[in-house]
């Protein structure tokens, strides 16, 4: 696709949309909010591209840890808990698209489980071509973090960092925004005195030992794997930067997709 307009994949936390400590809770205000700050973006720059993904938050984490799907599917019972996760994780998407919707934007979902399949969880399979029509007609593609079919482990769980890395392959985004309650990477979690402000690919190794999991129940593995998750694509893209910031304070998620550098910014 000839892309001249500017791509930005934007990630919506499951700590940030969810209460993480109440199963299957969303935060209904703060959903409306992000949607009116994504809207304002939006009408802002008319060239702007958009993918938006979410978390799973309280839906599909708990069901997640609860039959380990993520790890793999193998057993009579562990598919029952594959379906289980599915809906969950749609029912938090509803919410998500129903809050753009409210507020004017032309969301339309792509649920992974419906169209990837993946090998040792990195997509190998996808029809890329109704996320490309979505884009030329103008609508907000919304993928999330979801279950898939996976040709080593029967059938897995795939972040929406992981999502994200394979369509920034054929959709080369500019920036990469990963929206959550962590005002950014810390050198020192759970501490949090030092914020990392700039973290490149050479320094990585330096302050690895100070990056932790993550505290909630989150089975897709915290600030850690999104981080080196994040690196290993920027590896990849060249001119691809990404930012993990929070979105918790109304006002930062605009500045983010601004182009304004909030939280901690990876580049190559």
């Amino acid at each position: 696709m000839g892309m001249t307009n500017e791509i930005l994949f934007l990630k919506l936390g499951g700590s940030l949309i969810t209460d993480k400590d109440q199963a299957y809770t969303p935060r209904l205000d703060k959903l409306k909010a992000l949607a009116l700050e994504i809207k304002t973006a939006l009408d802002s720059n008319p060239n702007l591209l958009l993918l938006l993904g979410h978390g799973s938050g309280s839906f599909g984490h708990v069901a997640g840890k609860k039959h380990g799907t993520r790890e793999g599917v193998q057993t009579k019972a562990q598919w029952y808990g594959f379906t289980e996760v599915r809906f969950q994780a749609a029912e938090l998407n509803r919410y998500v698209v129903q809050a753009l919707l409210e507020v004017g934007i032309p969301a339309l979902p792509f649920p992974p489980s419906a169209s990837m399949v993946s090998h040792d969880r990195k997509v190998i399979s996808y029809n890329l071509a109704p996320l490309q029509k979505a884009f030329t007609a103008g609508l907000l593609p919304v993928v999330q973090g979801d279950v898939a079919f996976d040709e080593l482990r029967g059938g897995t769980i795939l972040s929406t960092e992981d999502v994200f890395a394979f369509l920034a392959e054929h959709f080369p985004p500019s920036r990469i925004l990963l929206a959550g309650i962590e005002a950014g990477v810390w050198e020192d979690f759970p501490a949090r005195t030092r914020l990392v402000k700039e973290i490149q690919l050479s320094d990585y190794e330096k302050i690895r030992a100070g990056i932790g999991g993550s505290v909630s129940a989150d089975v897709t593995g915290g600030m850690k794997a999104k981080v080196e998750e994040m690196l290993a694509l920027i590896q990849k893209l060249e001119g691809t930067t990404v930012q993990i910031f929070s979105a918790e304070e109304n006002g930062l998620l605009t500045r983010a997709l601004s182009g304004e550098n909030v939280g901690t910014l990876l580049k190559g």
